[in-house]
């Protein structure tokens, strides 16, 4: 069974992030920029929320609010959810799924050391599905 920590290792472990006094108009773009659908949001190095696409589109520009005026700290996400790296894929959907979000931080103690999308992780499903059955195919023609 596959762990976060392995998928971090194929991934990387770069952390996007943004202060949570920064504008959301500045979290956009710094998202846009990196190619993201997310940055944490980090206050003295510490995790204090997520922000993202999601955020923006439901609590801006679905309420007509001005993203220039708004600071990340009013729309984030909170509580943050977090994941150890030692966990399986499959409990990292599952919070995702629960908890109706598409983005984990990867605790490991106090310290911040990734970040894993619900993409990363089907990613690394449907790789780990498709090796099984290369395998299977493979054992049955003999």
């Amino acid at each position: 069974m596959q762990t976060i920590a392995q998928v971090l290792a194929r991934k990387g472990r770069v952390i996007y992030s943004v202060d949570p006094q920064a504008t959301v108009i500045e979290a956009v773009k710094v998202m846009a920029e990196k190619r993201v659908g997310a940055l944490l949001v980090l206050e003295g190095g510490k995790l204090k929320g997520v922000i993202s696409e999601q955020d923006y589109t439901r609590k801006i520009v679905l309420h007509d609010r001005n993203a220039e005026d708004m600071r990340v700290a009013e729309v984030m996400t909170r509580p943050v959810f977090c994941i150890r790296p030692d966990q399986p894929i499959q409990e990292g959907m599952a919070i995702m799924t629960e908890k109706r979000i598409r983005h984990l931080p990867v605790m490991e103690g106090d310290e911040l050391v990734g970040l894993v999308s619900i993409g990363d992780l089907v990613k690394e499903v449907i790789s780990e599905q498709q090796f099984m059955i290369e395998q299977l195919v493979s054992y049955i023609q003999g």
